[in-house]
């Protein structure tokens, strides 16, 4: 072999298609049929993985080729089990801890956020349902339109109460009323609680009354007026004038403590009218007019400010 010419089975003039070129035919290069295009070529072909580097003796066997597809043969073996590989490194797992650092969700947190959502809508539901029940009740209720004149030992007729009840009167006595010829005084019927136990009496005649005046009140608007009296007949009812001029159609004084036998002694009771009154001094006279029923003994007056009932 010269140094000008290597031969044609050298590994860097293996050229499969050396038969292609002048030079390769000179040198014999004929078509590929089993190795490469030189006579004599040396044919590397060899299984993969057989090849080994830095060991002494044979190559060891290749092991079977893959069987059919995606059934592993019987006879394969992990490149890291061959002799001299290295052992495969194992990728790190991800820590399942549910709070720990670079773990999972924390999902103890979100079920304590859950549980907050909730709680709040609930508490803002039950508000709201407890609000609208308040303004049911409060909104919608009216009592029946109050009549002129109201009388009973608990008054029937309802009526809105005032609030605050800044002005009251002190009661004033039979003896301190203005009386009309013919009526008078007496202290016989027990059960009056005014001064001495005296009352009115001789009502039960036309033209009879009684008026009071009354000073210091304190503002104009609507007041209740007390009367005490006491009755052991039919319903009795009176005329009521308020500043000369007649209140409503007549004081109700009806048997409301539902005296028998003509028992005056326990037929004490009250009745009650609303008139408007006058800032200042009011005049209230009480009357036995025609069509009325005046069998009654009266005890004492008093005046409370607001549209109250006792």
């Amino acid at each position: 072999m010269t140094p000008g010419n290597n031969g044609a089975s050298t590994p860097e003039d293996d050229d499969p298609f050396g038969y292609l070129y002048a030079d390769g035919q000179a040198n014999g290069a004929q078509p590929p049929s089993g190795g490469y295009g030189y006579p004599n070529s040396v044919n590397r072909v060899r299984p993969v993985g057989s090849r080994q580097y830095g060991q002494q003796g044979p190559a060891p066997q290749a092991p079977p080729q893959q069987g059919a597809f995606g059934r592993p043969s019987a006879h394969y073996a992990a490149p890291e089990t061959l002799p001299g590989a290295a052992p495969a490194a194992r990728s790190p797992q991800p820590s399942r801890g549910g709070g720990g650092r670079g773990g999972g969700p924390n999902t103890k947190g979100l079920l304590i956020g859950a549980i907050a959502v909730v709680a709040a809508v609930v508490i803002g539901i039950g508000i709201a349902m407890i609000s609208g029940d308040d303004d049911d009740k409060g909104g919608n209720e009216a009592g029946p339109t109050p009549t002129a004149t109201q009388g009973s030992n608990e008054p029937s007729p309802s009526a809105s109460e005032s609030a605050e009840e800044q002005f009251e009167s002190k009661p004033i006595d039979a003896k301190a009323l203005h009386l009309s010829p013919g009526v008078t005084t007496a202290s016989d019927v027990e059960g009056a609680e005014a001064d001495g136990g005296i009352y009115v009496t001789n009502l039960n005649q036309p033209g009879a009354s009684v008026t009071w005046t009354v000073d210091g009140i304190p503002k104009s608007g609507p007041y209740t007026v007390f009367f005490r009296y006491s009755t052991a007949d039919e319903p009795q009812s009176m005329t009521l004038t308020v500043n000369g001029k007649p209140f409503g159609s007549k004081l109700n004084m009806d048997n409301f403590a539902n005296a028998k036998d003509g028992d005056f002694s326990k037929g004490w009771t009250k009745t009650y009218a609303w008139p408007t009154l006058n800032e200042g001094t009011n005049t209230i006279s009480l009357s036995c007019g025609d069509g009325d029923k005046c069998n009654v003994l009266l005890d004492q007056l008093w005046i409370k400010e607001g549209q109250v009932k006792r």
